[in-house]
């Protein structure tokens, strides 16, 4: 695999994970203009591990106040909001977790295809237009209780779908339930955490199973920069929602699916 192969796709996974845009819809569409063949196992958890520490080092106070809440006694409002919130992270990640245990093999086997990609890209770029205009969006991450975080990890479970973008259905879902922006990114990142981690783990066993070769320069590489434009992915998106809103995102994910369904058809 050559060095610019495992540059850009590192970069398109770490820019592209936190996006509503679909990473998977990129990783296709980066492969298909650059005839790449597949980048294997070894890339892909390498570029995981990546995004899983842009998201561990971008939310560290936040995360850190959900550890706290739980190791001593929530005396503050403050802590018992932290201690809710890392509850809710760990009920709503229970159906993509559980699900994705079951139908690994389907995804991976029969729904990885560019038309199947196309099609998800524009529904649930329109699903995220609709969400974004149609409901109202007055509630804070305070507001956050059992019922949201159960509708918000069975939105996720649809993730499973390639293109149709695990952070772009979460949001779409918390706009839909009346969060406002900021508060349904931020909490759909927070939700990243035990998915990339298990997607993750899951790679390292097969490695260590099937006792696969690493060329640690190549593996290091592509951790580095996938954390790097993960973290700044983050940091750039909150920054842009106060500014410009999804209807961006939304506009970008139609014109992409087009491409894919030209690339595919």
């Amino acid at each position: 695999m050559s060095l610019l192969q495992i540059v850009v796709l590192a970069l398109v996974q770490g820019l592209t994970e936190f996006l509503p845009v679909s990473s998977s819809a990129h990783l296709i569409l980066v492969s298909h203009v650059f005839a790449w063949p597949d980048q294997g196992l070894v890339l892909d958890v390498g570029v995981h591990l990546g995004t899983l520490f842009a998201v561990l080092i971008y939310f560290r106070r936040e995360i850190g106040r959900m550890l706290m809440a739980w190791l001593r006694p929530a005396a503050t409002a403050e802590q018992r909001h932290d201690r809710q919130v890392g509850l809710y992270i760990a009920l709503a990640s229970l159906p993509v977790l559980v699900t994705g245990a079951l139908v690994f093999d389907l995804v991976a086997h029969w729904l990885r295809d560019t038309r199947v990609i196309a099609v998800a890209t524009i529904l649930f770029g329109l699903a995220l237009w609709a969400g974004d205009r149609f409901f109202p969006h007055r509630r804070r991450l305070e507001a956050l209780g059992v019922r949201d975080a159960l509708w918000v990890g069975l939105a996720q479970v649809i993730a499973l779908i390639p293109g149709v973008s695990r952070s772009g259905v979460t949001i779409t879902m918390g706009r839909v339930l009346g969060f406002d922006a900021d508060a349904a990114a931020r909490f759909s990142f927070l939700l990243s955490i035990p998915v990339i981690a298990a997607a993750g783990s899951l790679g390292v066993w097969e490695i260590v199973t099937n006792r696969v070769h690493i060329p640690w320069q190549e593996f290091a590489t592509a951790v580095g920069l996938a954390a790097l434009a993960g973290w700044f992915c983050i940091a750039a998106f909150l920054a842009l929602l106060r500014k410009v809103g999804l209807l961006p995102f939304v506009i970008y994910r139609l014109l992409l699916g087009v491409v894919l369904a030209w690339l595919a058809y």
